[in-house]
Protein backbone atom coordinates (compact mmCIF):
# COMPACT_ATOMS: atom_id res chain seq x y z
CA UNK A 1 0.00 0.00 0.00
CA UNK A 2 0.95 3.71 -1.32
CA UNK A 3 2.97 5.29 2.47
CA UNK A 4 4.60 8.25 2.94
CA UNK A 5 5.33 6.75 6.70
CA UNK A 6 5.36 4.04 8.50
CA UNK A 7 2.54 4.75 10.63
CA UNK A 8 -0.10 7.95 10.11
CA UNK A 9 0.01 10.62 12.37
CA UNK A 10 -3.64 10.55 12.97
CA UNK A 11 -3.92 6.78 14.23
CA UNK A 12 -2.16 8.16 17.20
CA UNK A 13 -5.68 9.95 18.25
CA UNK A 14 -6.58 6.42 20.37
CA UNK A 15 -3.32 6.97 22.41
CA UNK A 16 -4.95 10.45 24.60
CA UNK A 17 -7.70 10.28 26.72
CA UNK A 18 -11.16 10.56 25.68
CA UNK A 19 -11.05 14.29 26.67
CA UNK A 20 -8.35 15.04 24.69
CA UNK A 21 -9.38 13.32 21.21
CA UNK A 22 -11.57 15.93 19.93
CA UNK A 23 -8.82 18.62 20.11
CA UNK A 24 -6.29 16.31 19.23
CA UNK A 25 -8.59 15.49 15.69
CA UNK A 26 -9.33 19.21 15.76
CA UNK A 27 -5.61 20.41 15.36
CA UNK A 28 -3.68 18.00 13.71
CA UNK A 29 -3.61 18.46 9.25
CA UNK A 30 -3.20 14.25 9.40
CA UNK A 31 -6.86 13.98 10.71
CA UNK A 32 -8.41 16.15 7.64
CA UNK A 33 -10.17 13.80 6.00
CA UNK A 34 -10.39 15.52 2.69
CA UNK A 35 -11.17 12.96 0.42
CA UNK A 36 -14.76 12.56 2.06
CA UNK A 37 -17.90 15.09 2.18
CA UNK A 38 -17.58 14.08 5.77
CA UNK A 39 -15.22 14.03 8.25
CA UNK A 40 -15.91 11.07 10.11
CA UNK A 41 -12.94 11.27 12.71
CA UNK A 42 -14.57 14.37 14.00
CA UNK A 43 -17.80 13.14 14.12
CA UNK A 44 -16.56 9.65 15.94
CA UNK A 45 -14.85 12.22 18.58
CA UNK A 46 -16.28 15.25 19.06
CA UNK A 47 -20.40 14.97 17.83
CA UNK A 48 -21.09 13.69 21.14
CA UNK A 49 -19.60 14.05 24.38
CA UNK A 50 -16.70 11.76 24.96
CA UNK A 51 -18.75 9.05 27.02
CA UNK A 52 -21.43 8.10 24.44
CA UNK A 53 -18.67 7.78 21.73
CA UNK A 54 -19.75 3.99 21.52
CA UNK A 55 -23.26 5.53 20.37
CA UNK A 56 -21.49 7.73 17.83
CA UNK A 57 -19.59 4.49 16.72
CA UNK A 58 -22.69 2.60 16.27
CA UNK A 59 -24.10 5.12 14.07
CA UNK A 60 -22.00 5.44 11.84
CA UNK A 61 -22.02 1.80 11.28
CA UNK A 62 -25.76 2.32 10.26
CA UNK A 63 -24.60 5.38 7.87
CA UNK A 64 -21.81 2.44 6.25
CA UNK A 65 -24.71 -0.16 5.94
CA UNK A 66 -27.13 3.14 4.68
CA UNK A 67 -24.09 3.50 2.39
CA UNK A 68 -23.87 -0.33 1.13
CA UNK A 69 -27.55 -0.39 0.16
CA UNK A 70 -27.04 3.37 -1.92
CA UNK A 71 -24.04 1.38 -3.98
CA UNK A 72 -26.09 -1.83 -4.73
CA UNK A 73 -29.11 -0.03 -5.88
CA UNK A 74 -27.60 3.06 -7.65
CA UNK A 75 -25.54 -0.02 -9.97
CA UNK A 76 -28.27 -2.37 -9.53
CA UNK A 77 -31.35 -0.47 -10.88
CA UNK A 78 -29.46 2.63 -12.31
CA UNK A 79 -26.12 2.00 -13.36
CA UNK A 80 -26.20 -1.48 -15.46
CA UNK A 81 -29.72 -0.83 -17.25
CA UNK A 82 -28.20 2.35 -18.55
CA UNK A 83 -25.05 0.54 -19.38
CA UNK A 84 -27.21 -2.02 -21.29
CA UNK A 85 -29.44 0.62 -23.15
CA UNK A 86 -26.18 1.98 -24.46
CA UNK A 87 -24.64 -1.20 -25.65
CA UNK A 88 -27.88 -2.14 -27.15
CA UNK A 89 -27.75 0.93 -28.80
CA UNK A 90 -24.01 1.24 -30.23
CA UNK A 91 -25.63 -2.96 -31.70
CA UNK A 92 -22.13 -4.47 -29.46
CA UNK A 93 -22.52 -8.08 -29.75
CA UNK A 94 -23.47 -9.60 -26.03
CA UNK A 95 -20.12 -11.25 -25.96
CA UNK A 96 -18.41 -7.70 -26.23
CA UNK A 97 -20.80 -6.36 -23.50
CA UNK A 98 -20.89 -8.88 -21.21
CA UNK A 99 -17.02 -8.46 -20.87
CA UNK A 100 -17.50 -4.86 -21.09
CA UNK A 101 -19.94 -3.07 -19.98
CA UNK A 102 -21.59 -5.58 -18.13
CA UNK A 103 -18.05 -6.44 -16.49
CA UNK A 104 -18.45 -2.38 -15.41
CA UNK A 105 -21.97 -2.46 -14.20
CA UNK A 106 -21.62 -5.22 -12.20
CA UNK A 107 -18.16 -4.35 -11.00
CA UNK A 108 -18.81 -0.67 -10.12
CA UNK A 109 -18.72 -0.73 -6.21
CA UNK A 110 -15.52 -2.47 -6.27
CA UNK A 111 -14.04 -0.40 -8.37
CA UNK A 112 -14.60 3.45 -7.59
CA UNK A 113 -14.44 1.75 -3.72
CA UNK A 114 -10.44 0.97 -5.48
CA UNK A 115 -9.96 3.82 -7.05
CA UNK A 116 -11.39 6.07 -3.99
CA UNK A 117 -8.89 4.51 -1.67
CA UNK A 118 -5.95 3.05 -3.48
CA UNK A 119 -5.25 7.34 -5.13
CA UNK A 120 -4.67 8.01 -0.93
CA UNK A 121 -1.55 7.29 0.86
CA UNK A 122 -3.72 6.53 4.45
CA UNK A 123 -6.44 4.40 2.97
CA UNK A 124 -4.45 2.21 -0.31
CA UNK A 125 -4.45 -0.85 2.50
CA UNK A 126 -8.55 -1.16 1.57
CA UNK A 127 -7.92 -1.43 -2.12
CA UNK A 128 -5.97 -4.04 -2.09
CA UNK A 129 -7.58 -6.13 1.23
CA UNK A 130 -10.71 -5.21 -0.77
CA UNK A 131 -9.94 -6.51 -4.15
CA UNK A 132 -7.80 -9.12 -2.70
CA UNK A 133 -10.25 -10.31 -0.06
CA UNK A 134 -13.39 -9.85 -2.83
CA UNK A 135 -11.48 -12.80 -4.92
CA UNK A 136 -10.84 -14.63 -2.23
CA UNK A 137 -14.65 -14.38 -1.21
CA UNK A 138 -15.95 -14.71 -4.71
CA UNK A 139 -13.80 -17.64 -5.85
CA UNK A 140 -14.36 -19.79 -2.55
CA UNK A 141 -17.53 -18.82 -0.40
CA UNK A 142 -19.63 -17.68 -3.77
CA UNK A 143 -18.74 -20.87 -5.95
CA UNK A 144 -18.75 -23.05 -3.23
CA UNK A 145 -22.17 -21.88 -2.47
CA UNK A 146 -23.12 -22.35 -6.24
CA UNK A 147 -21.70 -26.32 -6.25
CA UNK A 148 -23.89 -26.43 -2.78
CA UNK A 149 -26.96 -25.61 -4.38
CA UNK A 150 -26.74 -27.04 -7.85
CA UNK A 151 -24.00 -29.56 -8.26
CA UNK A 152 -23.03 -29.26 -11.73
CA UNK A 153 -20.17 -30.04 -14.83
CA UNK A 154 -18.43 -26.38 -15.30
CA UNK A 155 -17.67 -25.48 -19.34
CA UNK A 156 -13.94 -26.88 -19.42
CA UNK A 157 -12.64 -24.19 -21.67
CA UNK A 158 -14.35 -21.18 -20.14
CA UNK A 159 -13.27 -22.08 -16.81
CA UNK A 160 -9.77 -23.04 -17.47
CA UNK A 161 -9.34 -19.67 -19.78
CA UNK A 162 -10.87 -17.58 -16.87
CA UNK A 163 -8.82 -19.12 -13.66
CA UNK A 164 -5.71 -18.59 -15.94
CA UNK A 165 -5.87 -15.07 -16.62
CA UNK A 166 -7.06 -14.01 -13.02
CA UNK A 167 -4.35 -16.17 -11.93
CA UNK A 168 -2.52 -13.76 -14.18
CA UNK A 169 -3.92 -10.73 -13.03
CA UNK A 170 -3.08 -12.08 -9.18
CA UNK A 171 0.44 -12.93 -9.73
CA UNK A 172 0.91 -9.22 -11.42
CA UNK A 173 -0.45 -7.60 -8.64
CA UNK A 174 1.96 -9.08 -6.24
CA UNK A 175 5.02 -8.34 -8.38
CA UNK A 176 3.38 -4.73 -8.09
CA UNK A 177 3.22 -4.61 -3.98
CA UNK A 178 6.47 -7.07 -4.04
CA UNK A 179 8.41 -4.21 -5.65
CA UNK A 180 6.45 -1.59 -3.81
CA UNK A 181 6.57 1.01 -7.24
CA UNK A 182 4.45 1.10 -10.63
CA UNK A 183 5.57 3.42 -13.19
CA UNK A 184 2.79 4.39 -16.06
CA UNK A 185 3.89 2.28 -18.82
CA UNK A 186 3.31 -0.55 -16.32
CA UNK A 187 0.10 0.27 -14.95
CA UNK A 188 -0.89 0.53 -18.90
CA UNK A 189 0.40 -2.79 -19.73
CA UNK A 190 -1.42 -3.87 -16.47
CA UNK A 191 -4.71 -2.77 -17.45
CA UNK A 192 -4.15 -4.35 -21.13
CA UNK A 193 -4.27 -7.65 -19.56
CA UNK A 194 -8.11 -7.21 -19.51
CA UNK A 195 -8.16 -5.91 -23.34
CA UNK A 196 -5.99 -8.99 -23.84
CA UNK A 197 -8.75 -11.22 -22.23
CA UNK A 198 -11.87 -9.65 -24.15
CA UNK A 199 -10.28 -10.42 -27.36
CA UNK A 200 -9.78 -14.08 -26.18
CA UNK A 201 -13.31 -13.65 -25.52
CA UNK A 202 -14.53 -12.87 -28.64
CA UNK A 203 -12.28 -15.07 -30.47
CA UNK A 204 -13.33 -18.12 -28.31
CA UNK A 205 -17.16 -16.84 -29.08
CA UNK A 206 -16.33 -16.89 -32.46
CA UNK A 207 -14.78 -20.19 -32.80
CA UNK A 208 -17.94 -21.43 -30.55
CA UNK A 209 -20.85 -20.64 -33.01
CA UNK A 210 -19.05 -21.49 -35.66
CA UNK A 211 -18.98 -25.01 -34.34
CA UNK A 212 -22.49 -24.71 -32.96
CA UNK A 213 -23.58 -23.54 -36.53
CA UNK A 214 -21.79 -26.78 -38.32
CA UNK A 215 -23.47 -29.07 -35.51
CA UNK A 216 -26.93 -27.55 -36.17
CA UNK A 217 -27.87 -30.08 -38.85
CA UNK A 218 -26.60 -33.23 -37.39
CA UNK A 219 -28.93 -32.25 -33.95
CA UNK A 220 -31.72 -30.93 -35.32
CA UNK A 221 -33.84 -34.05 -34.18
CA UNK A 222 -32.25 -33.53 -30.72
CA UNK A 223 -34.91 -31.41 -28.29
CA UNK A 224 -32.69 -28.71 -27.25
CA UNK A 225 -32.44 -27.70 -23.65
CA UNK A 226 -31.47 -24.34 -23.03
CA UNK A 227 -28.92 -23.98 -20.05
CA UNK A 228 -26.19 -21.47 -20.31
CA UNK A 229 -23.10 -23.71 -20.87
CA UNK A 230 -20.51 -20.74 -20.04
CA UNK A 231 -19.48 -16.95 -20.93
CA UNK A 232 -19.04 -17.93 -24.82
CA UNK A 233 -22.63 -18.72 -25.34
CA UNK A 234 -25.06 -15.67 -26.27
CA UNK A 235 -27.47 -14.81 -24.64
CA UNK A 236 -30.11 -16.03 -27.25
CA UNK A 237 -29.38 -19.78 -25.70
CA UNK A 238 -31.41 -18.86 -22.59
CA UNK A 239 -34.52 -17.31 -24.50
CA UNK A 240 -35.98 -17.41 -20.62
CA UNK A 241 -33.19 -15.84 -18.72
CA UNK A 242 -34.13 -12.39 -18.68
CA UNK A 243 -37.78 -13.36 -18.18
CA UNK A 244 -38.72 -11.38 -21.30
CA UNK A 245 -41.52 -14.02 -22.64
CA UNK A 246 -42.92 -14.37 -19.63
CA UNK A 247 -43.19 -10.75 -18.28
CA UNK A 248 -45.02 -9.71 -21.19
CA UNK A 249 -47.54 -12.33 -20.65
CA UNK A 250 -47.36 -11.16 -17.39
CA UNK A 251 -48.04 -7.81 -17.90
CA UNK A 252 -50.86 -8.48 -20.52
CA UNK A 253 -52.97 -9.64 -17.99
CA UNK A 254 -53.37 -6.60 -16.20
CA UNK A 255 -53.54 -4.45 -18.82
CA UNK A 256 -56.82 -2.59 -19.34
CA UNK A 257 -59.28 -3.48 -21.93
CA UNK A 258 -60.20 -0.16 -22.67
CA UNK A 259 -57.69 2.44 -23.88
CA UNK A 260 -56.53 4.65 -20.39
CA UNK A 261 -54.43 7.63 -20.74
CA UNK A 262 -52.72 8.48 -17.41
CA UNK A 263 -52.27 12.53 -16.70
CA UNK A 264 -49.01 13.72 -15.85
CA UNK A 265 -49.34 13.71 -12.60
CA UNK A 266 -50.45 10.54 -12.34
CA UNK A 267 -47.66 9.37 -14.39
CA UNK A 268 -45.23 11.00 -11.94
CA UNK A 269 -46.26 9.85 -9.50
CA UNK A 270 -46.68 6.04 -10.34
CA UNK A 271 -42.82 6.62 -11.83
CA UNK A 272 -41.69 7.90 -7.99
CA UNK A 273 -43.21 4.47 -6.64
CA UNK A 274 -40.50 1.57 -6.79
CA UNK A 275 -42.96 -0.87 -4.91
CA UNK A 276 -44.70 -3.42 -7.64
CA UNK A 277 -48.19 -4.65 -5.45
CA UNK A 278 -48.03 -7.42 -7.53
CA UNK A 279 -44.84 -8.45 -7.00
CA UNK A 280 -45.32 -7.12 -2.78
CA UNK A 281 -48.64 -9.62 -2.56
CA UNK A 282 -46.18 -12.60 -3.99
CA UNK A 283 -42.80 -12.05 -1.60
CA UNK A 284 -41.81 -12.98 1.94
CA UNK A 285 -41.79 -10.94 4.98
CA UNK A 286 -38.43 -10.37 4.75
CA UNK A 287 -38.31 -9.47 1.21
CA UNK A 288 -41.18 -7.11 2.55
CA UNK A 289 -38.81 -5.86 5.21
CA UNK A 290 -36.08 -5.32 3.37
CA UNK A 291 -37.89 -3.11 0.53
CA UNK A 292 -39.51 -0.64 2.98
CA UNK A 293 -35.94 0.22 3.99
CA UNK A 294 -34.81 0.42 0.88
CA UNK A 295 -37.79 2.11 -0.16
CA UNK A 296 -37.17 6.19 0.75
CA UNK A 297 -33.51 5.42 -1.32
CA UNK A 298 -34.76 4.57 -4.44
CA UNK A 299 -37.32 7.51 -3.98
CA UNK A 300 -34.24 9.65 -4.13
CA UNK A 301 -32.37 7.87 -6.68
CA UNK A 302 -35.62 7.82 -8.68
CA UNK A 303 -35.88 11.50 -8.25
CA UNK A 304 -32.01 12.26 -9.54
CA UNK A 305 -31.21 9.34 -12.18
CA UNK A 306 -33.08 8.76 -15.26
CA UNK A 307 -33.14 4.94 -16.43
CA UNK A 308 -33.92 3.62 -19.99
CA UNK A 309 -35.10 -0.03 -20.47
CA UNK A 310 -35.02 -1.16 -24.16
CA UNK A 311 -36.83 -4.10 -23.40
CA UNK A 312 -40.18 -1.98 -22.38
CA UNK A 313 -42.66 -0.70 -24.94
CA UNK A 314 -42.07 2.81 -24.08
CA UNK A 315 -38.37 2.40 -23.20
CA UNK A 316 -39.48 3.37 -20.01
CA UNK A 317 -39.83 6.91 -21.08
CA UNK A 318 -42.11 9.14 -18.63
CA UNK A 319 -42.21 12.40 -19.51
CA UNK A 320 -42.61 14.45 -16.41
CA UNK A 321 -39.97 12.85 -14.37
CA UNK A 322 -37.39 12.77 -17.51
CA UNK A 323 -38.02 16.56 -17.42
CA UNK A 324 -37.50 16.57 -13.84
CA UNK A 325 -33.86 14.58 -14.32
CA UNK A 326 -32.45 17.27 -16.55
CA UNK A 327 -32.73 19.63 -13.48
CA UNK A 328 -31.80 17.02 -10.94
CA UNK A 329 -29.13 14.63 -12.70
CA UNK A 330 -26.74 17.42 -13.63
CA UNK A 331 -27.11 19.14 -10.18
CA UNK A 332 -26.69 15.95 -8.28
CA UNK A 333 -22.96 15.52 -10.42
CA UNK A 334 -22.20 18.91 -9.14
CA UNK A 335 -22.80 18.94 -6.20
CA UNK A 336 -20.93 15.11 -5.33
CA UNK A 337 -18.59 15.17 -7.79
CA UNK A 338 -15.12 14.64 -6.21
CA UNK A 339 -17.08 14.60 -2.66
CA UNK A 340 -18.81 17.80 -3.29
CA UNK A 341 -15.33 19.97 -4.52
CA UNK A 342 -18.04 21.67 -7.11
CA UNK A 343 -20.64 22.38 -4.81
CA UNK A 344 -19.23 26.04 -3.62
CA UNK A 345 -16.70 27.26 -6.94
CA UNK A 346 -18.26 30.59 -7.76
CA UNK A 347 -17.69 31.92 -11.39
CA UNK A 348 -15.78 35.24 -11.31
CA UNK A 349 -16.12 34.53 -7.64
CA UNK A 350 -19.81 36.24 -8.01
CA UNK A 351 -22.04 33.10 -9.34
CA UNK A 352 -21.97 29.56 -8.03
CA UNK A 353 -21.71 27.11 -10.04
CA UNK A 354 -24.68 25.35 -8.94
CA UNK A 355 -27.20 27.86 -9.97
CA UNK A 356 -26.14 27.97 -13.36
CA UNK A 357 -26.91 24.41 -13.75
CA UNK A 358 -30.21 24.54 -12.07
CA UNK A 359 -30.95 27.42 -14.43
CA UNK A 360 -29.67 25.33 -17.74
CA UNK A 361 -31.50 22.27 -16.93
CA UNK A 362 -34.93 23.87 -16.08
CA UNK A 363 -34.18 25.56 -19.58
CA UNK A 364 -33.69 22.22 -21.28
CA UNK A 365 -36.65 20.72 -19.46
CA UNK A 366 -39.10 23.66 -19.84
CA UNK A 367 -37.91 22.88 -23.71
CA UNK A 368 -38.09 18.77 -23.43
CA UNK A 369 -41.42 19.33 -21.88
CA UNK A 370 -43.24 21.58 -24.29
CA UNK A 371 -41.88 19.50 -27.77
CA UNK A 372 -42.85 16.04 -26.41
CA UNK A 373 -45.75 13.99 -25.41
CA UNK A 374 -46.70 11.26 -22.66
CA UNK A 375 -47.10 8.11 -24.77
CA UNK A 376 -44.04 8.44 -27.44
CA UNK A 377 -40.63 8.86 -26.49
CA UNK A 378 -38.78 11.26 -28.46
CA UNK A 379 -36.05 10.29 -30.54
CA UNK A 380 -33.16 11.43 -28.77
CA UNK A 381 -34.77 9.02 -25.58
CA UNK A 382 -31.10 7.25 -25.74
CA UNK A 383 -29.32 10.47 -24.64
CA UNK A 384 -30.84 9.82 -21.20
CA UNK A 385 -29.41 6.78 -20.88
CA UNK A 386 -26.01 8.30 -20.89
CA UNK A 387 -26.99 10.71 -18.53
CA UNK A 388 -27.97 8.55 -16.21
CA UNK A 389 -25.03 6.55 -16.75
CA UNK A 390 -23.05 10.27 -15.61
CA UNK A 391 -25.17 10.29 -13.08
CA UNK A 392 -25.14 6.73 -11.35
CA UNK A 393 -21.22 6.62 -11.87
CA UNK A 394 -20.82 9.87 -10.01
CA UNK A 395 -23.08 9.36 -7.59
CA UNK A 396 -21.31 5.38 -6.99
CA UNK A 397 -17.66 6.95 -6.98
CA UNK A 398 -19.02 9.70 -4.14
CA UNK A 399 -20.76 6.94 -2.24
CA UNK A 400 -17.66 4.86 -2.29
CA UNK A 401 -15.25 7.48 -1.02
CA UNK A 402 -17.58 7.87 1.84
CA UNK A 403 -17.25 3.99 2.16
CA UNK A 404 -13.70 4.29 2.21
CA UNK A 405 -13.71 7.51 4.44
CA UNK A 406 -16.01 5.66 6.96
CA UNK A 407 -13.51 2.57 7.33
CA UNK A 408 -10.92 4.56 7.48
CA UNK A 409 -12.02 6.11 11.10
CA UNK A 410 -13.55 2.30 11.68
CA UNK A 411 -9.58 1.13 11.65
CA UNK A 412 -8.31 4.12 13.60
CA UNK A 413 -10.72 3.60 16.28
CA UNK A 414 -10.84 -0.01 16.52
CA UNK A 415 -7.42 -0.42 16.03
CA UNK A 416 -7.44 -2.21 12.89
CA UNK A 417 -5.34 -1.75 9.67
CA UNK A 418 -7.25 -1.02 6.64
CA UNK A 419 -5.69 -4.08 4.62
CA UNK A 420 -8.42 -6.22 7.81
CA UNK A 421 -10.72 -4.25 7.22
CA UNK A 422 -10.59 -4.16 3.37
CA UNK A 423 -10.82 -7.87 3.00
CA UNK A 424 -14.00 -7.99 5.84
CA UNK A 425 -16.03 -5.13 5.52
CA UNK A 426 -15.41 -4.19 2.46
CA UNK A 427 -15.26 -7.06 0.50
CA UNK A 428 -18.29 -7.85 2.08
CA UNK A 429 -20.01 -5.56 1.69
CA UNK A 430 -19.53 -4.87 -1.99
CA UNK A 431 -19.39 -9.22 -2.70
CA UNK A 432 -22.39 -9.85 -0.81
CA UNK A 433 -25.00 -9.12 -3.94
CA UNK A 434 -23.13 -10.52 -6.12
CA UNK A 435 -23.16 -13.81 -3.56
CA UNK A 436 -27.11 -13.77 -3.31
CA UNK A 437 -26.94 -13.07 -7.34
CA UNK A 438 -24.68 -15.77 -8.37
CA UNK A 439 -26.52 -18.44 -6.16
CA UNK A 440 -29.86 -17.55 -7.44
CA UNK A 441 -28.93 -18.36 -10.47
CA UNK A 442 -27.25 -21.64 -9.72
CA UNK A 443 -31.28 -22.58 -8.42
CA UNK A 444 -32.96 -21.54 -11.02
CA UNK A 445 -31.18 -23.77 -13.49
CA UNK A 446 -27.98 -21.70 -14.51
CA UNK A 447 -24.79 -22.43 -12.29
CA UNK A 448 -22.51 -22.73 -15.18
CA UNK A 449 -23.35 -18.80 -15.66
CA UNK A 450 -23.02 -18.31 -11.83
CA UNK A 451 -20.13 -19.75 -12.10
CA UNK A 452 -18.37 -17.46 -14.85
CA UNK A 453 -19.51 -14.42 -13.23
CA UNK A 454 -17.48 -15.68 -10.09
CA UNK A 455 -14.29 -15.67 -11.98
CA UNK A 456 -14.67 -13.32 -14.99
CA UNK A 457 -16.22 -9.92 -13.25
CA UNK A 458 -13.41 -9.84 -10.39
CA UNK A 459 -10.37 -9.97 -13.47
CA UNK A 460 -12.06 -6.89 -14.22
CA UNK A 461 -12.38 -5.57 -10.78
CA UNK A 462 -8.84 -6.31 -9.99
CA UNK A 463 -7.35 -4.92 -13.12
CA UNK A 464 -9.29 -1.88 -13.46
CA UNK A 465 -9.82 -0.98 -9.85
CA UNK A 466 -5.89 -0.75 -9.11
CA UNK A 467 -4.94 0.55 -12.64
CA UNK A 468 -6.94 3.11 -12.42
CA UNK A 469 -6.71 3.94 -8.97
CA UNK A 470 -2.81 4.18 -9.81
CA UNK A 471 -3.60 6.46 -12.59
CA UNK A 472 -5.80 8.93 -10.63
CA UNK A 473 -2.95 9.04 -8.10
CA UNK A 474 -0.24 9.99 -10.97
CA UNK A 475 -2.30 12.19 -12.31
CA UNK A 476 -2.45 13.82 -8.85
CA UNK A 477 1.55 13.32 -8.29
CA UNK A 478 2.60 13.46 -11.66
CA UNK A 479 5.26 10.53 -10.42
CA UNK A 480 5.40 7.13 -10.16
CA UNK A 481 3.28 5.59 -7.24
CA UNK A 482 4.51 4.39 -4.31
CA UNK A 483 3.69 0.82 -2.08
CA UNK A 484 4.68 -0.04 1.15
CA UNK A 485 3.65 -2.95 2.49
CA UNK A 486 1.66 -3.84 5.79
CA UNK A 487 3.74 -6.65 6.74
CA UNK A 488 2.87 -10.03 6.80
CA UNK A 489 -0.82 -9.34 5.97
CA UNK A 490 -0.52 -8.39 3.15
CA UNK A 491 1.50 -11.56 1.89
CA UNK A 492 -1.57 -14.24 3.34
CA UNK A 493 -3.92 -12.13 1.92
CA UNK A 494 -2.33 -12.74 -1.73
CA UNK A 495 -1.04 -15.77 -0.90
CA UNK A 496 -4.20 -17.32 0.08
CA UNK A 497 -5.84 -15.62 -3.27
CA UNK A 498 -2.97 -17.59 -5.31
CA UNK A 499 -3.12 -20.68 -3.77
CA UNK A 500 -6.90 -21.13 -3.80
CA UNK A 501 -6.67 -20.37 -7.55
CA UNK A 502 -4.31 -23.01 -7.85
CA UNK A 503 -6.32 -25.78 -6.34
CA UNK A 504 -9.24 -24.72 -8.23
CA UNK A 505 -7.09 -25.32 -11.25
CA UNK A 506 -5.53 -28.67 -10.35
CA UNK A 507 -8.65 -29.75 -8.18
CA UNK A 508 -11.24 -29.28 -11.16
CA UNK A 509 -9.95 -31.15 -14.01
CA UNK A 510 -8.96 -34.06 -11.78
CA UNK A 511 -12.73 -34.31 -10.78
CA UNK A 512 -13.45 -34.13 -14.44
CA UNK A 513 -14.48 -30.17 -13.70
CA UNK A 514 -17.92 -31.72 -12.09
CA UNK A 515 -18.63 -29.38 -9.37
CA UNK A 516 -20.35 -31.07 -6.74
CA UNK A 517 -20.71 -30.97 -3.03
CA UNK A 518 -17.96 -31.78 -1.43
CA UNK A 519 -15.89 -29.51 -3.69
CA UNK A 520 -18.29 -26.70 -2.34
CA UNK A 521 -17.84 -27.84 1.29
CA UNK A 522 -13.89 -27.58 0.57
CA UNK A 523 -13.87 -24.14 -0.44
CA UNK A 524 -15.78 -22.79 2.18
CA UNK A 525 -13.39 -24.60 4.75
CA UNK A 526 -11.12 -22.86 2.71
CA UNK A 527 -12.49 -19.41 3.00
CA UNK A 528 -12.60 -19.70 7.00
CA UNK A 529 -9.54 -21.07 7.70
CA UNK A 530 -8.25 -17.95 5.57
CA UNK A 531 -9.98 -15.61 7.83
CA UNK A 532 -9.05 -17.46 10.75
CA UNK A 533 -5.11 -17.06 10.12
CA UNK A 534 -5.86 -13.49 8.55
CA UNK A 535 -7.64 -11.96 11.78
CA UNK A 536 -4.92 -14.05 14.38
CA UNK A 537 -2.29 -12.50 11.84
CA UNK A 538 -3.89 -8.86 12.64
CA UNK A 539 -3.67 -9.60 16.89
CA UNK A 540 -0.52 -10.32 16.74
CA UNK A 541 -1.14 -14.01 17.24
CA UNK A 542 0.62 -15.67 14.06
CA UNK A 543 3.98 -13.17 13.37
CA UNK A 544 7.06 -13.31 11.49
Amino acid sequence: MMSESTSDECDLVMNYSASERCAFVKRTADCSMADGMVNYLRVAFCLLPPNLTPLTITLCVIWLLVLFVILGLAASKFFCPNLSAISSTLHLSHNVAGVTFLALGNGAPDIFSAMAAISHPHTAGLAVGALFGAGIFVTTVVAGSVALVKPFAVASRPFLRDVIFYMVAVFWTFLILYRGVTTLGETLGYMSLYVVYVLTVIISSYIYNRRKNSDTNSVQNVPHIPEFSSSDSSDEDVPGLTGGTIQQDYDSEYRPLLPYSESTSEILMSSLNPVDSRKWRRKSWTWRLLKVVKTPLEVLLLLCVPVVDLDKEDKNWRRPLNCLHLITAPLLCVLVFQSGAYGEVMIQGEFPIWLLTLLLGMFLAAIVFCTTTNDQPPKYHPIFALLGFVASAVLISATASEVVSLLHMLGVVLSLSNTVLGLTLLAWGNSIGDCFSDITVARQGYPRMAIAACFGGIIFNMLFGVGLGCLAQMYKTQSSVQFGSEGLLTWILAGSLGLSLVLSFLIVPLSQFHLGRSYGIFLLVFYFVFLLIALLTEFGKIHT
